[in-house]
């Protein structure tokens, strides 16, 4: 007697398969296009190494056609920035706050733990308000610069999309820095446009 295996079994682990996939990571809600993009941080953030309207905020801005805030204070650390904040979300009540900050945090050699917690926090209020977060890694100061790992963690902790590469590849590349933290007009441009790349695969 010749028995028939069943092929649905099959099929549904196909399914599963290609849904794996196409898994992109936490997901951001549609920006629609009146939607206003909060860029919070510090001098990564502010353009620190060329003009105002090449920094990554006005770059990002013309590449999602939307609007985006340039909200970076140069020589800031994380608890200021904590500080900081909640004026700007109840003033501007973003759509998306970009999160870049912690860099004045290591070139102090400030407690890792106490940026954390404040990166955490920052996220935290965000949300209360409404608001999505993507999370930028800052990379420490050294010859192999990588961001430093707290930022994946508190990223996967609470689920939200996470640039963990752009910043250690520019600042890496002297072509691209106008000095040894900070990037220059090209360098941010490529900052805006990875950084764009992740918001548009987290829309999908």
């Amino acid at each position: 007697m010749i028995f028939f295996r069943s092929p649905i079994p099959l099929l549904m682990l196909a399914a599963l398969l290609i849904f794996a996939g196409c898994d992109n990571g936490p997901r951001l809600n549609a920006l629609p296009p009146e939607a206003l993009v909060l860029a919070f941080g510090d001098s990564l953030t502010h353009g620190t190494g060329a003009g105002r309207e090449e920094a990554y905020p006005a770059v990002l801005g013309q590449r999602l056609q939307r609007t985006v805030i340039n909200a970076g204070v140069p020589g800031e650390v994380s608890t200021d920035g904590l500080a900081r904040l909640p004026a700007l979300l109840e003033e501007h009540r973003p759509d998306l706050l970009i999160l870049c900050h912690g860099g004045n945090d290591f070139l102090q050699r400030r407690d890792p733990e106490t940026l954390r917690a404040n990166l955490r926090r920052m996220i935290e209020l965000a949300r209360a308000a409404g608001c999505q977060v993507v999370l930028i890694g800052v990379p420490r100061p050294g010859l192999f610069l990588a961001a430093a790992p707290l930022y994946q963690e508190v990223a996967k902790e609470l689920k939200i999309p996470y640039e963990g590469e752009a910043l250690a590849d520019i600042l890496a590349d002297n072509s691209l820095k106008s000095d040894s933290v900070h990037p220059n007009a090209a360098g941010y441009r490529q900052l805006a446009d990875s950084i764009a790349g992740l918001i548009e695969k987290a829309q999908r």
